[in-house]
């Protein structure tokens, strides 16, 4: 089992730990560390000062979780690493969610935002599914269509408005503040579905009590792939919602209605704070190193532990 993967069995039991610990995980200063840094830290872990509860063993193993796959033990790009996924979302989301006066600026910018999106969940995939821990052939296949795909209906509202020539202004409404709210959190879900696709058909690695491995697990793939479209949903879905509930209430407020032009300002900026809450939040919802009853593994895994509870690597 990987340091990080112990690192999340003895910590982060609960939805608020869980949460605590990603606040510290995602200072975005942390990407300053250089390779050469992020190997020291692991070596301190290695050793036996990993049990002493100093800031020095806290600051390496944060720079570990946040910046070393847990389950190859390799370095995850520095822009797919959990602390960049505010900084790059960010304007990504504003600008998908923009009053586009055309198709191609939309199509653009969720062009760039799934693309990303794809990317974050590869890079942070469970990657045992594939032997040696390599991309399989058809991998970049289906990323591919899944980017495509969720390019045109993440832009569907402006194509709708676009192509039908909608004139009305509650169709216009509902066109871009509310059909955002299910197609965001569905892609959202779709992406992670399709790109993690191998985890769920050719199973991934589970564990012990003791952290010794007892092979794959289809089963333990479709729940860590599950978990993780449900999260990503909750994410996306809840910062395409608040934004809209609150300029709903915002817009019967007096002083709004002799500002109109205070709403766009307001969207934008309540956009990026619920997204930046949010991201922690949808981090924490499942732990890191999932549980999986035995009895629901294949019959061959049962037989290999007397264990009730099994562990696998979620990813992220």
């Amino acid at each position: 089992m990987d340091l990080n993967l112990e690192y999340w069995q003895n910590n982060g039991k609960s939805f608020l730990s869980r949460l605590h610990i990603w606040f510290n995980l995602l200072d975005p200063s942390s990407l300053l560390a250089s390779d050469a840094e992020i190997e020291k830290a692991r070596c301190l872990l290695r050793s036996e000062e990993k049990q002493q509860k100093n800031e020095k063993v806290r600051n390496a193993w944060a720079l570990s979780v946040s910046s070393v796959h847990a389950g190859s033990g390799a370095l995850i790009s520095p822009v797919f690493r959990p602390q960049a996924f505010l900084p790059i979302t960010v304007p990504l989301v504003v600008a998908s969610f923009l009053p586009h006066k055309g198709i191609r600026p939309a199509l653009f910018w969720h062009f760039i935002l799934q693309s990303y999106c794809a990317g974050f969940n590869h890079a942070n995939r469970n990657t045992t599914a594939t032997p040696g821990n390599k991309t399989s052939a058809k991998q970049p296949l289906l990323i591919v269509g899944a980017v495509s795909y969720s390019t045109v209906v993440g832009a569907l509202p402006q194509i709708v408005i676009q192509r039908m020539r909608v004139s009305s202004t509650v169709a216009q409404a509902f066109c871009r503040s509310v059909l955002p709210i299910p197609l965001s959190a569905i892609l959202a879900a779709f992406s992670v579905m399709v790109v993690r696709s191998e985890e769920s058909e050719n199973g991934i690695q589970i564990f012990d009590s003791n952290g010794n491995s007892l092979g794959v697990s289809k089963e333990a793939g479709s729940k860590a792939v599950k978990e993780t479209a449900i999260s990503r949903a909750t994410l996306f879905g809840t910062t395409a919602t608040v934004p809209t509930l609150l300029l709903y209430f915002l817009r019967r407020a007096k002083f709004v209605q002799r500002n109109p032009l205070i709403a766009a300002p307001v969207r934008h900026i309540s956009t990026a704070i619920v997204l930046g809450l949010m991201i922690p939040v949808s981090f924490s919802l499942f732990p890191q190193l999932g549980k999986i009853e035995k009895q629901q593994v294949e019959k061959e895994l049962q037989a290999l532990t007397d264990d009730r509870q099994l562990f696998y690597h979620r990813g992220l």
